[in-house]
């Protein structure tokens, strides 16, 4: 059976990738990924605040004894909770390489086109194979359009692409106003791959500290249909690889995605759940699935679930919108 496949210029040997997560902070848990059977590993992501906070502590030193004290510092949580500095990630990357034969994809995280470049060249020479590019960022500012919105993920895709030679994976959240137009834009670009989707962690609120308080909800199956729809829609349409992240939790949820024309699928929050050895678990589904149904490689059914196999994509959209909602008529509401 032949389970390998390509993503960002690299022959993977399952569609089966680690996405960023606490997992690969350390040297351990990276070798675990591996011997689970992870064919790649995207790292946790360095913050551009990380980067912001060490050029203003920078700042500081210099002008220690003056007047240019950079009291803005105090606004930038503490970054000793999120492992370690930028430094501190290019020695994690450099350790990684020489622990595992799998790939090794950085994650940056941001919102502005900052001091990326510098810091993905950096990335670059400390052995990194790919970077993962996760804008990170929730407009609040009424005034802000939906074309200033798109120009700060162009910007920063082409600024990065400039300044490395690896390949560079954007991962986007779903809400443009016309994904698939933003995403032929980064394709266009050169982006290498597009990974979808990203997840907003959206806080709580503590009733009796009244306080607002960070609150991460890990992923559940239900949320495999986001990326399921659009990377069928997208497929066959761009140069660009398709990664699908969120919602991927079992064997089967894999073999959809491929269907619709996933190169791979990233699992996170299944493996915080389940423990690592369910990467074993997952591929071993696949394995029995694609044997089961006479199919010798992923290959063989990758896209063959996507619009682009259906003679009318328009006529076929609206078919199952008009299906799903008509199977409501069914349901029986006294009953709940």
């Amino acid at each position: 059976m032949d389970m390998s496949t390509k993503y960002l210029g690299m022959q993977l040997r399952t569609p089966l990738v680690a996405s960023a997560s606490p997992l690969s902070q350390d040297i351990s848990g990276i070798r675990s990924l591996e011997d689970a059977g992870a064919s790649a590993i995207v790292l946790y992501s360095l913050f551009e605040e990380q980067l912001r906070q060490e050029a203003q502590e920078l700042e500081q030193h210099l002008n220690a004894g003056t007047e240019s004290f950079a009291e803005s510092i105090t606004y930038l949580p503490q970054f000793g909770e999120f492992h370690t500095g930028p430094e501190g990630y290019l020695n994690h990357i450099r350790k990684a390489k020489e622990a595992v034969d799998i790939p090794i994809i950085a994650s940056l995280n941001g919102a502005t086109l900052g001091g990326w470049a510098k810091y993905a060249k950096q990335i670059e020479q400390a052995g990194a194979d790919a970077i993962e590019c996760n804008v990170y960022f929730i407009p609040t500012n009424t005034e802000v359009t939906g074309c200033e919105i798109e120009k700060i993920y162009t910007d920063i895709l082409r600024e990065l692409k400039l300044s490395v030679q690896i390949p560079v994976s954007a991962k986007l959240s779903p809400f443009f106003s016309n994904l698939a137009n933003m995403a032929r834009r980064l394709d266009h670009l050169g982006t290498d791959g597009l990974v979808l989707f990203n997840r907003f962690y959206q806080p709580d609120i503590d009733l009796e500290a009244l306080e607002i308080k960070p609150k991460v909800l890990l992923s559940t199956p239900q949320e495999l249909r986001l990326p399921l729809t659009w990377i069928g829609i997208l497929y066959g349409h761009l140069r660009a690889n398709l990664a699908a992240t969120t919602g991927v939790h079992e064997a089967e949820d894999v073999i959809k995605l491929l269907m619709v024309g996933a190169d791979v699928t990233m699992l996170c929050s299944t493996l915080l759940l389940n423990g690592v050895r369910h990467l074993s678990h997952i591929e071993r589904g696949v394995r029995r699935w694609l044997e089961d149904h006479e199919y010798e490689s992923v290959l063989q059914i990758q896209g063959s679930m996507s619009q682009l196999r259906c003679p009318d994509p328009q006529a076929f959209e609206r078919a199952q919108y008009m299906r799903a909602v008509k199977g409501l008529q069914h349901v029986d509401l006294t009953s709940h």
